[in-house]
């Protein structure tokens, strides 16, 4: 059926509203990061959800073809034309890859680890890192792990299991002030991949909260500043970095480590929550190698998705 859009006399007051809320729009894609911090880190707030902004300029366009309004419908060209500025080439296919790499908060609270390692060995990725290692599960882990992946690194409560030989590793200290010392979810370690080294830093930032006063990210942010200090003064030519960083690309509370990475070409991925996926906080970034891709799989026995890179190096 064709809907007949036929302009009426004036501007009425629905247009107004419709080409008001459509320049807002635009203005939070394409301004977001003015939005200010304080109070409640709002900014962060809005970052975190700023691919969803597109439902808001699907709903307003619909309205406006209730409304039959022209006006309206122009006017949602805008925040349109901005979306797809910002997001239409995560929807492009990426080309050849050189080596792939699967990232997963396991949770510690995970009633199946067993199945857990059998689903992140299925992808078959060279490179497997995890957080939220528990004591308890790392067995099952090393065990369905061990015959894919012969090379492994643990620090703490992160993981590194690898189809090549792991060098040069250690931890990464990535503790805001005033969390206890046996707090550690940082390590880094080279790898030998048949076409270079890399070097590979698993990371897990603090949690972030959302309550009335708003966005509680101070932790979050205290250790993205520290990881961010450690990549600075990384020699590898070749990067990766991969982890919970509990927060996605476009947050700014995460720019020290942003800023000095590439994100993935293609994909969205949401990885979290794993039940209603709305946002990827679970990332795959490099510096002087190239992720062409990033995906996310079924569900585990996590809250979090699993997500897998594609690299190219060189």
């Amino acid at each position: 059926m064709v809907v007949a859009i036929r302009p009426g006399a004036g501007i009425r007051h629905r247009e107004y509203w419709l080409i008001g809320s459509a320049v807002a729009v635009t203005a939070l894609l394409t301004l977001h990061s003015l939005v200010p911090n304080r109070p409640g880190h709002i900014g962060s707030a809005l970052e975190t959800f700023l691919p969803w902004l597109g439902v808001a300029v699907a709903l307003l366009a619909c309205l406006a073809l209730i409304g039959r309004s022209v006006r309206g419908l122009l006017a949602c060209l805008l925040p349109t034309v901005a979306w797809l500025w910002l997001f239409a080439g995560l929807w492009v296919p990426s080309g050849a890859y050189d080596l792939s790499v699967v990232q997963h908060n396991v949770a510690d609270d995970n009633s199946d680890p067993t199945g857990t390692a059998r689903a992140l060995r299925a992808t078959r990725a060279e490179l497997v890192a995890v957080e939220e290692l528990t004591p308890a599960a790392r067995p099952s882990y090393e065990r369905v792990l061990s015959v894919s992946h012969p090379h492994r690194a643990v620090r703490g409560t992160v993981g590194l299991w690898s189809a090549y030989p792991l060098s040069d590793v250690r931890a990464v200290d990535i503790r805001p002030a005033g969390f206890p010392d046996g707090w550690q979810r940082g390590l880094r370690a080279t790898v030998a991949a048949p076409d270079g080294e890399i070097a590979v830093y698993v990371v897990h930032l603090p949690s972030i909260r959302l309550g009335a006063g708003g966005l509680a990210s101070a932790a979050r942010d205290e250790s993205a500043a520290l990881l961010g200090a450690r990549i600075a003064a990384e020699p590898a030519d070749g990067l990766l970095v991969v982890g919970d960083f509990n927060g996605t690309v476009q947050d700014r509370g995460l720019d020290p480590v942003i800023s000095q990475l590439t994100a993935p070409g293609s994909g969205f991925a949401f990885s979290w929550p794993a039940s209603l996926p709305v946002a990827r906080i679970d990332q795959v970034l490099g510096r002087g190698v190239e992720v062409t891709e990033v995906s996310a799989l079924d569900a585990t026995g996590s809250d979090h998705l699993p997500v897998v890179g594609r690299v190219r190096l060189g």
